[in-house]
């Protein structure tokens, strides 16, 4: 199974990678697979490279969704 990480582009970085922030943790990310990336986008991470963008409207709401999951629910 993979899963892939929607995280913000917080700054460009030397060599096709970028700082990219994923709820307040930043990461350096391979930019080898996205074209014409720029700071604000959105793109999805998995393995350590950006492998595909998302609009704001679908990064926010799958963040949501992960933030939902890693809550407690009370229920077994």
């Amino acid at each position: 199974m993979c899963v892939a990480i929607p995280g913000e582009i917080a700054e460009l970085l030397a060599d096709g990678y970028a700082l990219v922030d994923f709820r307040g943790v930043k990461k350096r990310v391979a930019l080898d697979l996205i074209e014409h990336a720029a700071v604000g986008d959105f793109v999805i991470v998995h393995a350590g490279f950006a492998i595909n963008t998302l609009n704001r409207e679908e990064a926010l709401e799958t963040i949501e969704y992960l933030k939902q999951l890693s809550e407690p629910s009370g229920q077994l």
